[in-house]
């Protein structure tokens, strides 16, 4: 196959406040995959998006076999066969349309007007056919709602390949994925790459599996490319290095803390649509518990359930000695508890809306006045406190809060629980597609909770990160918790021991 080659040259683009790009060279050849890592905020995304069309207000040049290309718009970057799957599935994707109807989307959107004639045994058909020559076996009948998020994602995959796209950009492929699930990508993304002659941008935050799946490395900070390596000629520690430059020296380190008094007290504790079944744990005040397990092992389920977001069908649940009862999200954080979730852009923050919305949107009644007339002016007000306090980077708190990196995203996400302190503080997966330097801050915001005599629950998949700050941990299998250990005492091999259904 001829070999196509892309060049970014000399790209500069600015915000209000922020110069995010700063005359960046970028190559990708047709056939390759190449890794574009580097800390939230320092541009990967935003350059990503330049090609992809989301931004048309940059300057310097875009080339396709050194012929001038124009990208001012997504379908101009498709026209010239570049497109994106973005980490979050759910915003690309139709939920209440089927597999094929989301495949060929494009296709029955430019039929709409003739919609009596579009032909939809070939419409499952095509989308069938693509989704084989991936050896990806989904029902194209299926509705996306029903689907895995794995699942979601070959969708956007085989649509992108409907295109004969000699490009594509992959924005945090794996982080929501188990490690089968990974494979089974690594495997569609190296047949993209060898049958179909695509060249991939892979973003990822996991540097090791860097390692496993690209062929080259490009680094930035701060707006620039700083390195431009083989994998097979570099370490992590040194991409680590290259990511954080003088920040590399500053780290998490875990504090001690004194361990009071049970705030959390789970018994027997069942949801309705049992994914979560006879629960029991504890939590004391300054204590950081974590809950391990594979993805589907009910962990998110688990803080969703203690958060009134799933209806309870046995069990109890204690705050300092006193049993709930709540059955919606409010009440329990009526009753003291918060939780930052999982899916961060989906349902931790409203990303059309300014940064002091998203901090003060839990509490509006702490900014209303009796006749229930809301202050921006103590909303902005408090909101820059807590920018200031959590090292929020935006230019200012009207800042629409969708054009932050994730980290910066995540910090709002935990931010706005900290205007009314709660009890209890339970986060799921809250480092998900942040890098190494926005996750050694946000474990520091959570040792400091708990230095304050917070109760907090730390839900992950990444056991290194569960090893590192808690102080207990919970493992579960199968939608229930099989075993307790002490993280002093405990190693990931055991961990992940019990967590795939492992006995003794």
């Amino acid at each position: 196959m001829k070999a196509v080659e892309l060049k970014m040259n000399n790209i500069n683009i600015e915000f209000p406040g922020v110069h995010a790009l700063k005359g960046v060279d970028f190559t990708l050849k047709s056939g390759t995959i190449n890794a574009l890592i580097g800390a939230n905020g320092a541009g990967k995304s935003t350059l990503m998006k330049i090609l992809s069309g989301s931004y048309s207000h940059y300057t310097g040049e875009i080339t396709l076999n050194d012929k001038p290309a124009t990208i001012r718009n997504p379908k101009q970057a498709k026209n010239l066969g570049i497109d994106i799957v973005h980490q979050e599935v759910d915003i690309a994707l139709v939920p209440y349309l089927t597999v094929a109807e989301n495949i060929l989307l494009d296709k029955i959107a430019n039929n709409m007007e003739n919609r009596h004639r579009i032909k939809w045994k070939e419409i499952h058909q095509e989308a069938k056919e693509v989704l084989l020559q991936l050896d990806i076996h989904l029902p194209t009948h299926r509705l996306i709602s029903e689907l895995t998020l794995a699942d979601k994602q070959m969708v956007l995959i085989a649509r992108s390949l409907i295109n004969k796209p000699k490009f594509l950009i992959l924005d945090e492929p794996t982080a929501p994925l188990s490690d089968t699930e990974t494979e089974k990508l690594f495997f569609t993304i190296r047949k993209l790459q060898n049958e179909f002659n695509i060249g991939i941008v892979f973003i990822s935050h996991r540097l090791p599996e860097l390692f496993e799946i690209c062929e080259n490395i490009t680094v930035m900070r701060d707006g620039l490319i700083v390195s431009n390596k083989k994998i097979k000629n570099t370490t992590i520690d040194e991409i680590v290095k290259d990511m954080l430059g003088d920040e590399s020296t500053h780290l998490y380190v875990k504090k001690e803390k004194t361990i009071g008094n049970t705030t959390l007290q789970v018994t027997d504790l069942t949801n309705h649509d049992l994914s979560i079944k006879n629960i029991s744990l504890h939590i004391n005040s300054g204590e950081i518990v974590g809950i391990a397990g594979l993805v589907g092992a009910g962990k998110t389920e688990l803080c969703k359930t203690l958060f009134g977001d799933f209806p309870i069908k046995s069990g109890t649940i204690q705050i300092n000695e006193e049993i709930q009862k709540y059955k919606n999200t409010a009440q329990a954080v009526n009753k003291g508890i918060a939780l930052v979730p999982e899916e961060r852009r989906k349902e931790g923050i409203f990303v059309d809306e300014p940064v002091y919305k998203n901090f003060t949107i839990s509490h509006l009644k702490n900014f209303s006045s009796r006749f229930n007339i809301l202050s921006q002016k103590k909303e902005r007000e408090i909101s820059k406190e807590m920018i200031a306090k959590l090292g929020v980077k935006t230019p200012n708190e009207l800042q629409n809060i969708g054009l932050l990196s994730g980290g910066n995203q995540q910090k709002v996400a935990v931010g706005k629980w900290l205007i009314s302190p709660a009890h209890v503080y339970i986060f799921d997966e809250p480092t998900k597609g942040i890098d190494i330097g926005a996750k050694a801050e946000m474990f520091e915001l959570i040792d400091q909770l708990a230095s304050e005599g917070k109760a907090v629950l730390y839900a992950s998949s990444e056991l290194q990160e569960i090893l590192t700050i808690t102080d207990r941990i919970y493992i579960m299998y199968d939608n229930k918790i099989v075993k307790e250990v002490l993280t002093k005492d405990t190693s990931e091999e055991e961990i992940m021991f019990f967590s795939t259904g492992g006995t003794k």
